[in-house]
């Protein structure tokens, strides 16, 4: 007689964390009856969504040095993320950490050393760390660098385990988006605005999906939904400037907005180099 599978008591917060429902992650995080590896899990999750919310200082307040090691590495993206101008020290961490025979494998170390070199555009050592996989999460950031590095081919093959692994998880299903971005991708997110609350992290794929198609109207439309549930997204900001500029209108506000906020946003690295370069073109023949 087969043996029922164990319920995941995380099933729910996962998946308001991996859709970008980070309040809810939080507020439904009171989870009875948990084994201290999804204890630890839980706690992961919650402060990542901390983290993903901006509340940096919190994460970095509430992990003691005791806390288990995923819990260390949270804490380590959260002083990385808080201090863009000290990066150096935290990164020098991670790397002593990775180095470390007794913590270097833990799944969670990877996966926050995959984000952070990611963010450093330093692909090459992220995919060093994340590359082996082992969690579903490592895989679909692995899916996320490979497209990153326009590596489309090995970012296909990275899906393929994943929906041999389990096809329906909605970590499948979001890389299967990312990787088909267009028609078969807005339907993967109207599909989870139909069953899921409607969140900034779906409003932004569905109009990621529209600029795709040339639907710049309807994906205006969708991220001024998500800036009114968060006016501070850099996601919502810089899609929003991408859009301003094929519908011919003025996305001045959002890029200020963008600057304000998130200064190390590759958009606003972009848009300073070529004021620069105008500068010295206009000096040039002044």
């Amino acid at each position: 007689m087969a043996v029922a599978a164990a319920p995941d008591h995380l099933f729910h917060l996962r998946n308001n964390f991996y859709l970008g429902s980070f309040q809810a992650a939080i507020n439904n995080s009171d989870l009875p009856n948990l084994s201290p590896d999804d204890a630890v899990e839980r706690d992961c999750l919650v402060y990542r969504s901390y983290i993903a919310l901006g509340s940096y200082q919190l994460v970095i307040n509430e992990i003691d040095s005791a806390a288990a090691t995923p819990l260390q590495a949270v804490k380590l993206l959260a002083l990385y993320l808080s201090n863009p101008h000290d990066k150096e020290s935290t990164i020098a961490s991670l790397k002593e950490w990775l180095a470390d025979p007794a913590i270097g494998s833990n799944a969670l170390l990877r996966l926050i050393a995959g984000i952070v070199f990611m963010h450093e555009e330093d692909y090459i050592e992220a995919l060093k760390h994340t590359n082996a996989g082992g969690t579903m999460e490592l895989h679909a950031l692995n899916v996320q660098i490979f497209i990153k590095m326009h590596r489309s081919d090995y970012a296909e093959r990275q899906l393929r385990v994943m929906q041999q692994i389990d096809e329906d998880h909605t970590l499948t299903q979001l890389a299967n988006a990312w990787l088909n971005l267009a028609v078969e991708a807005y339907l993967i997110f109207q599909d989870f605005s139909e069953k899921y609350p409607m969140t900034g992290l779906i409003l932004n794929g569905k109009a990621v999906c529209c600029i795709h198609m040339g639907n710049f109207d309807e994906a205006e439309t969708l991220l001024l939904e998500a800036l009114n549930k968060d006016a501070k997204d850099p996601e919502t900001l810089s899609n929003l400037v991408v859009c301003g500029l094929h519908l011919g209108k003025s996305s001045s506000r959002y890029l200020s907005q963008l600057k304000l906020t998130h200064p190390e946003h590759i958009l606003v690295k972009r848009a300073s180099s070529a004021e620069d370069s105008f500068e010295r073109a206009v000096q040039s023949v002044a």
